[in-house]
């Protein structure tokens, strides 16, 4: 997960990247949820927890696995973007069901009017009802404690948790990535109130000197996983420090499809399952940007343009099917499977296994999926920059044009 902000970027703007690094055949689907008021008292599903709901949500754009209620990563209307990433720490995971890190990214969403809120939103909602339960849909639980990157048109924030404990540092200028490691070191801008007493008590932290959050709550015998974890954190860095003054949203897809670093991750067990490249003016008379692939694989994939206007209507090619009796929701759960491909999803993999069948084929359609890429990429542009000033309702087929020209190539 990755952030650039001026100076590092290329225009005046903020911009966020994520690859959602998921189990290898999970799906990733893209949906839209509009703007709600609600009544005194309601409350709301999340995964595994019913919770109080707010007064009023934000509309949001989400990328998640199909089978759960929060997102790995989205946007609101009021330009916020969030990822989250899985964590081992030295507090205990807990298998127990409360909100799952993917929840907290939803949450943050649809109540946080800027980073800042969203990060004060996932944090009490942390302390007041805790992280856990399963985060994968497998009877075997797969459990995580997460950091979260959190970006609006003006600053970006790291949040780092360990159970409901937490740090979080504000980035106002340059640029920062995470990826599945403790990375707050000594330069903490708030914290849980309990947090250095947790850290003494435990016997983790003499006191003395200097607090780091990273050193003092990581493992001390990290499992072989988080050595990855490690060398993809460093060579996002350098990449970074590489484009740093010259960042576009460019960039960030070229970065989020480097598979010799293990950004894009494309293992037996896990690979990259959706990704998502958002641009978010610092003049707020210009929208924010959101690019989404809705397909894993961001280096065979197409990123697609959405923007936040009326008269947004759900992509359906983009999916999920929904199930009556779907075995996330029944306990105990996840003793059966379902089929939860949509209809991009399937074309896109019938693509794939093409294109590793017949290598010349395979370039040409890569070649058209670039262009067809970079032609959104160029209309956004205009669209930024303020040479162009498209009517809303075009706007509002937007994404779905780009899924359907998509969907035409397959």
């Amino acid at each position: 997960c990755f952030v650039a902000l001026p100076p590092h970027t290329a225009t005046p703007a903020v911009i966020f990247g994520k690859n959602a690094d998921r189990p290898r055949h999970e799906v990733q689907e893209v949906v839209y949820i509009p703007a709600a008021v609600h009544h005194p008292g309601d409350k709301v599903q999340c995964t595994y927890l019913e919770i109080e709901q707010a007064e009023r949500t934000h509309a949001v754009v989400l990328s998640r696995p199909a089978w759960l209620w929060g997102a790995e990563m989205g946007a609101n209307e009021h330009g916020v973007c969030v990822g989250n990433e899985g964590v081992w720490t030295r507090e205990p995971l807990g298998e127990h069901e409360a909100l799952l890190g993917m929840d907290l990214v939803r949450l943050g969403l649809e109540r946080g009017g800027s980073a800042r809120e969203a990060l004060e939103v996932i944090t009490a909602l942390l302390e007041r009802y805790g992280q856990g339960g399963s985060c994968k849909e497998e009877p075997v639980p797969f459990v995580y404690h997460n950091t979260f990157l959190l970006a609006d048109r003006t600053e970006a924030w790291v949040l780092e948790t360990a159970g409901q404990y937490w740090a979080a540092q504000r980035i106002q200028e340059g640029s920062r990535n995470i990826s599945n490691q403790l990375s707050i070191g000594r330069e903490i801008t708030a914290e849980h109130a309990g947090l250095r007493q947790r850290a003494r008590s435990q016997g983790w932290w003499s006191g003395d000197g200097e607090f780091s959050f990273a050193e003092v709550f990581s493992l001390t015998h990290q499992p072989a996983r988080m050595e990855a974890a490690k060398a993809r954190y460093r060579a996002g860095k350098e990449l970074l420090r590489q484009h740093a003054g010259h960042i576009t949203a460019e960039t960030f897809m070229a970065i989020l499809r480097d598979k010799a670093s293990g950004i894009c991750v494309d293992s037996e067990g896990f690979r990259t399952a959706g990704s998502m490249v958002s641009v978010l003016p610092r003049d707020p008379t210009l929208p924010c940007v959101h690019f989404f692939t809705a397909t894993p694989d961001p280096s065979r994939s197409v990123f697609k343009p959405f923007v936040f206007v009326a008269g947004l209507k759900p992509v359906l090619q983009v999916r999920s099917p929904t199930f009556r009796d779907d075995p996330a929701k029944k306990i105990p759960r996840f003793q059966s499977t379902v089929d939860r491909r949509h209809e991009l999803y399937r074309r896109h993999q019938a693509a794939l296994e093409l294109m590793e069948r017949d290598q010349e084929w395979g370039q040409k359609l890569l070649k058209t999926l670039r262009d067809l890429e970079k032609q959104g990429l160029e209309g956004m542009n205009a669209l930024l920059e303020g040479t162009v000033a498209p009517r809303p309702e075009e706007l509002a087929d937007l994404f779905f044009d780009c899924v359907e020209a998509e969907m035409k190539f397959y």
